[in-house]
């Protein structure tokens, strides 16, 4: 046994001892191993230890092994890569800048399981065979999702999705060149004015960013209550109220799915609700929220902002056989305002593509859009749209044409 292998079995027992939870004080737990290896390099003076050859990298791979995760917490601290998952052992990739890259971490399906028990055991979820997927918010704010055989075909599969840039405002995507200076103003103006907004992308281009940086324009005095299937916004808002799915227990109770979770917001005062993103028959009970008057925000997977809007258009009729597209369609055109494609380029670089205004009209059971900004291959450029309800601009002393032209 080397002396790295040595020091961290000494470590782990002197946790039990001491009764110290190495996940929420891994500040205590550095202060532990420094201590640790001064001891052990006086007693491999005495010859009675191997020598550690590298006191510094003994500290992090022991402070790593306890308090972290292991061999995956380099790329938990290398701030260039966005994305880790594991198809098996010996297979472990990265994500750096949109790429994806096969890493030199060979891992044992022990250790596998491991890792994933030590990350679900601060969220208080479970995998086992009777709930073969999970998803989870570690500590640090990334989000995990893992699958168990038999549902895959032998190894467990595990994504751990990192935050790497989190942005507060559409400053910082400006800042990011994700957005230009023009639309982020257009952006800041209509969610101050409490305009609902539909983001949309597919996965990886930056939703949630942006959901998050839009959520940065609303009024410091208004209640935001958010909605998500896993902890993941990180809003800067003063009087905010988090709330997350639960998944259903042992005896299959106690499950809370997002549609509870909207109809529950409703009932919180809220003056803004966000919802990490509609897949299923959620969609129906946000719709009636923002019938309800609540200025509302959310994502949705689509290709297109006009694909999103027709996506938001079916999901609704998963809800139940009464409900009908006569209703969702006119609801949909009345209820979302605006929507915000994002993309991710060839060379792994997020960018907004073109945000669309929904006037409120139905031709044909269409929604109609006007187009505010769209990309077409380079920057964001004017469009000729203009978003409806032009009087809550007007009610704020935005001069809406001037903003659109571009002038302050």
């Amino acid at each position: 046994m080397d002396g790295v292998a040595i020091l961290e079995r000494e470590v782990r027992e002197l946790i039990r001892r001491r009764g110290i939870d190495p996940v929420r004080d891994r500040a205590g737990i550095a202060t532990l191993v420094s201590d640790a290896i001064a001891d052990y390099d006086d007693r491999s003076l005495r010859g009675t230890v191997p020598p550690l050859v590298d006191g510094a990298a003994a500290h992090k791979a022991v402070v790593d092994a306890v308090a972290g995760l292991g061999p995956l917490q380099k790329y938990l601290d290398d701030p260039e890569v966005e994305e880790i998952w594991i198809n098996s052992p010996t297979q472990v990739f990265v994500a750096r800048r949109g790429e994806p890259e096969l890493t030199t971490t060979m891992l044992t399906d022990g250790q596998v399981r491991d890792l994933v028990e030590q990350m679900l055991k601060v969220s208080g979820r479970r995998l086992d065979l009777s709930s073969p997927f999970v998803d989870a918010s570690l500590p640090g704010g990334e989000r995990l999702h893992a699958v168990i055989p038999d549902v895959t075909r032998q190894h467990w599969a595990v994504n751990i999705r990192k935050h790497v840039v989190r942005a507060h405002h559409l400053d910082d995507l400006v800042g990011l060149g994700s957005l230009t200076p023009h639309a982020a103003a257009f952006l800041h103006a209509a969610v101050r004015a409490g305009l609902n907004v539909l983001v949309s992308g597919s996965t990886q281009a930056g939703k949630t960013t942006m959901l998050n940086a839009l959520a940065g324009a609303i009024p410091a005095r208004e209640r935001v209550v958010t909605c998500e299937e896993v902890f993941e916004l990180r809003l800067a808002a003063r009087d905010w109220v988090a709330l997350q799915c639960r998944q259903p227990s042992l005896e299959g109770t106690g499950e809370i799915p997002l549609r509870r979770l909207v109809k529950e917001a409703l009932r919180m005062r809220p003056s803004r609700l966000i919802v990490g993103e509609v897949r299923e028959a959620e969609a129906l009970d946000l719709l009636i929220a923002l019938n309800a008057g609540v200025p509302a925000m959310c994502t949705i997977h689509a290709n297109s902002a006009r694909e999103a809007l027709v996506k938001l258009c079916t999901l609704p009729l998963l809800a139940g056989d009464n409900v009908s597209d006569r209703f969702v369609v006119p609801t949909v055109a009345s209820a979302v305002d605006l929507v915000v494609h994002l993309d991710l380029d060839h060379t792994g670089r997020r960018r907004v593509r073109e945000v669309v205004a929904v006037p409120g009209r139905v031709e044909q059971g269409v929604v109609e859009t006007a187009d505010v900004f769209v990309s077409r291959g380079g920057p964001l450029q004017r469009a000729d749209g203009y978003p409806p309800h032009p009087e809550r601009f007007a009610r704020l002393g935005i001069d809406l044409a001037a903003l659109l032209r571009g002038r302050p």
